[in-house]
């Protein structure tokens, strides 16, 4: 069976996110969103709320598991025998950063990384500029599945 990993904080998940998880659903047998816990960083969702979401908007996927995790990516993967780290690049920044975290993950373990470049309808997209746009009322509808629209807004109103 081949599995791979979509880590990330997904707080809340975009439509960017979401092409990434799909299409390394179309790639391998089995694909888990690590959902991750930073205690020191206050999220907009809790955990629960966003694994939620997440797997509202992955249901139609079949082989989409979402699970939170907290400490080292290389862990979770070594718990559950996945040998791939699935991340999305926006821009050549995200490369510099990303390839780094790529190569002490397969030094601490030998986990590989693959680096999909996002589809450029989302390549300026990310969950903090999202809740900012939407924090000053913009519309930010075609940016996110309908479901995380409708929970942002409802967050946003009860602050």
């Amino acid at each position: 069976m081949r599995r791979a990993v979509c880590p990330g904080s997904f707080d809340p998940i975009t439509n960017g996110h979401l092409d990434i998880i799909s299409r390394a659903s179309k790639l391998y047998d089995e694909v888990y969103v690590a959902v991750m816990i930073n205690k020191s960083k206050q999220g907009l969702f809790g955990i629960d709320e966003r694994i939620d979401l997440i797997r509202q908007v992955t249901a139609d996927f079949g082989n989409v598991q979402v699970e939170a995790f907290h400490g080292l990516l290389v862990d979770f993967c070594k718990q559950r025998d996945i040998p791939a780290i699935v991340k999305g690049l926006r821009a050549v920044s995200d490369f510099d950063y990303e390839l780094q975290m790529a190569q002490m993950n397969n030094g601490l373990s030998g986990v590989e990384t693959l680096f999909v470049p996002t589809n450029p309808t989302y390549s300026f997209l990310s969950s903090s500029l999202v809740k900012e746009v939407a924090t000053w009322g913009g519309d930010v509808s075609h940016l996110l599945p309908d479901v995380v629209t409708e929970a942002l807004l409802r967050r946003l109103r009860e602050k």
